[in-house]
């Protein structure tokens, strides 16, 4: 068995390279579609997600496409067209499915994939290089987690890499060629419908500022004054929805823009020196993204070093350019891992060009650890399986993932003896190999524990517990969750007030678990019956307990 998998992988390998090297593109997408789309639906609706989705979920209940809301209140805190993709997406695939909800941000990371290698084919670097930052981009840690919170950063990044892609075909094409200034324009403007100014923040101005500092002497004033052209018509496209939002509904619009400006300033403050540590958001690149920022030891080994400055400065900036607005996430470092790809595929290509005549232990020892680490980590995760069939046996484990499990340890062996050899293609395609067996291992483990429990939790399974008529109107009090809200499948009007209830004789209300202020201190509950409250739980087991998606549903009657 061992042997037969051994001679597979092996197989494996080298069609992976041919294919590579005659389909670059295609093996990016393929890649994402054998990581992502198998267990696309598995994870659970984060809060993120679950504000989005409502959005999305009621422009096709209630037509809100333009004036967008969230549980029928105004939401303009984000642009729409990533909402509107995904309300697309629910249209095919069916307003429940959260594997069609999460589809267009997969379909954005294959795009950024391909666009990082077309890119880098244009700034002159060869065809393995610029897979290797396509293949370091997709595979990115934040990259790959982000997909389920469902920021719109995804997108407004990803459309502005498009843009960008644009601009340096505008500037390096001798002609003026149409198509590209349109391509530039369309990319910005989607951009900016996606997030607003953030992506022309953190992702263009940095690269305009690193493009015009190292390649000024190939720029013309007739490129630059093309290129105002096209920032104007992206901006004014891309602010449009914004324009008319502003006109249709002044009040809400000036409120909510208020609270976002102030968010800027007050909100989530972190020190300057927060996003120091951002090259470890590339996660199992991070030893060689580090690297690949160390200038003085990389200026001589480089390919090309014109666009090795070209990507570091790129990358620098905009993590300087981050560094200085006072709000700070990790989520907002999702722009600083294009230009950190491109800038650590310099790296990986000198590992695979030269690693086999490397002997100054400075420069092997960290590629061993780089590499080894991951290796070991693949065996960790194969004798985790074990562990859990021999000790853990309350928890119930798959056939298939003891398939994958096995798999697993056969490329962990494999990649720390191709690692020995030296040789860093091997191991890369090894690595890629690893991480579709780990999803594969993993995913049916989750799929099996959660249809364990699925009937206890969401919705459908409290009505089924407690009894409950789906029809009875219910209501939250004070305030609600967003994950409440999707769970529910349809709007959970607030009321503050008690005495507001006017439509019917029997409702239900949902009371937070830990509220400042819990419904039967409320003066008006006086006015109605109520029983012993049931508990309702939205939290899986296994996962960080959320207040928020717990709480007790009242069964209240006016009394006479």
């Amino acid at each position: 068995m061992r042997l037969f998998i051994h001679v597979t992988l092996c197989y494996t390998e080298k069609n992976v390279i041919t294919l590579v090297k005659k389909r670059p593109i295609l093996t990016i997408i393929l890649l994402v579609v054998v990581l992502l789309l198998p267990f696309l639906g598995v994870m659970e609706v984060t809060i993120m997600e679950a504000r989005n989705f409502i959005t999305a979920r009621e422009m096709l209940t209630d037509g809100n496409w333009i004036l967008t809301t969230m549980n029928g209140e105004a939401r303009y805190q984000k642009p729409p067209l990533p909402t509107w993709l995904t309300a697309l997406s629910a249209m095919v695939f069916g307003i429940k499915s959260v594997w069609g909800l999460r589809f267009p941000a997969v379909l954005m990371i294959m795009l950024l994939g391909s666009m990082l290698y077309t890119l880098s084919r244009k700034l002159t670097l060869d065809k393995s290089h610029s897979f290797y930052n396509g293949l370091i981009g997709i595979t990115s840690l934040y990259v790959i987690l982000i997909i389920f919170e469902a920021p719109w950063d995804m997108y407004a990044h990803t459309f502005m890499l498009v843009g960008i892609y644009g601009i340096v075909q505008v500037f390096r094409t001798a002609e003026t060629d149409w198509k590209y200034i349109l391509l530039a324009v369309l990319g910005i403007s989607c951009s900016v419908l996606s997030k607003g100014p953030v992506s022309v923040y953190a992702l263009l101005l940095p690269f305009l500022i690193s493009y015009g500092i190292i390649f000024r002497k190939s720029n013309t004033t007739k490129k630059w004054i093309q290129l105002s052209g096209i920032l104007v018509l992206g901006l004014v496209l891309g602010f449009s929805w914004y324009l008319y939002v502003r006109y249709a509904d002044p009040e809400a619009f000036a409120t909510i823009t208020s609270k976002e400006t102030g968010n800027w300033t007050s909100y989530n403050v972190r020190p300057i020196y927060y996003y120091w540590s951002f090259f470890t958001q590339s996660g199992l690149w991070t030893i060689p993204a580090f690297i690949g920022l160390l200038y003085p030891y990389l200026k001589t080994r480089v390919s090309n070093l014109k666009v090795y400055q070209f990507t570091l400065l790129w990358t620098l900036l905009v993590v300087v350019l981050l560094s200085v607005i006072p709000e700070k996430k990790s989520r907002y470092l999702m722009p600083v891992l294009i230009p950190l790809a491109m800038n650590t595929g310099f790296y990986i290509e000198y590992l695979v060009r030269r690693f086999k005549e490397l002997k100054d232990k400075r420069e092997t020892i960290p590629v061993y650890i780089a590499f080894g680490v991951i290796g070991l980590a693949f065996i960790g995760a194969a004798a985790s399986a074990i562990y859990l069939l021999v000790i853990e046996t309350s928890i119930e484990v798959p056939m298939v993932s003891y398939v994958f499990a096995g798999l697993l340890t056969v490329i962990g062996i494999l990649l720390l003896k191709k690692l020995y050899q030296k040789s860093i293609e091997g191991v890369i395609v090894l690595l890629m190999v690893g991480l579709v067996a780990l999803v594969f291992g993993l995913g049916p483990l989750h799929i099996k524990n959660k249809e364990v429990s699925k009937d206890h939790f969401g919705f459908d399974g409290f009505f089924k517990e407690v009894g409950i008529d789906k029809t009875t109107p219910i209501y939250a009090y004070k305030n609600t969750s967003p994950e409440m809200v999707w769970a529910r499948g349809e709007k959970i009007l607030v009321i503050e007030d008690l005495s507001d209830l006017k439509e019917g004789d029997i409702f239900y209300i949902i009371d937070c678990q830990e509220c400042e202020e819990s419904i039967e201190n409320d003066e008006q509950m006086s006015k109605f019956k109520y029983n012993e409250p049931y508990f309702i739980n939205l939290n899986y087991e296994g996962l960080e307990y959320k207040d928020r998606k717990a709480g007790y549903v009242y069964k209240l009657t006016k009394r006479e």
